[in-house]
């Protein structure tokens, strides 16, 4: 992609994608889903992570799997509220984008 993809949008995906499950969804999954959508690595996944935990927007939890632990990240009151934020001004952006780009500006 040759548009930069900046911290905020990278919080909105990373909460957009930890939202489709109730129960909550773990690194590699969510890192396999947002490739999905946009390229990006590991290495820039989890700081992202990291930030939204800091920041009350997930909490974390520890599950066992196939003998070994796998660390869960879940939505949280916050970060639904924030989602939600995202949401609202990506659409307002977005359009106007769209708007400009098809010369209805």
């Amino acid at each position: 992609m040759v548009f930069n993809t900046g911290a905020a949008l990278l919080d909105a995906i990373v909460l957009a994608v930890v939202s489709i499950d109730r129960e909550g969804t773990y690194g590699y999954k969510i890192t396999q889903d947002v490739r999905q959508v946009i390229d990006i690595s590991e290495s820039t996944l989890y700081p992202v992570l990291r930030r939204l935990q800091k920041d009350e927007c997930l909490m974390v939890y520890d599950m066992e799997f196939a003998g070994r632990n796998r660390r869960y990240y879940k939505v949280t009151d916050k970060g639904k509220a924030q989602l939600a934020l995202y949401q609202s001004e990506w659409k307002s952006y977005s359009s106007k984008i769209s708007m400009l780009f098809e010369g209805r500006i």
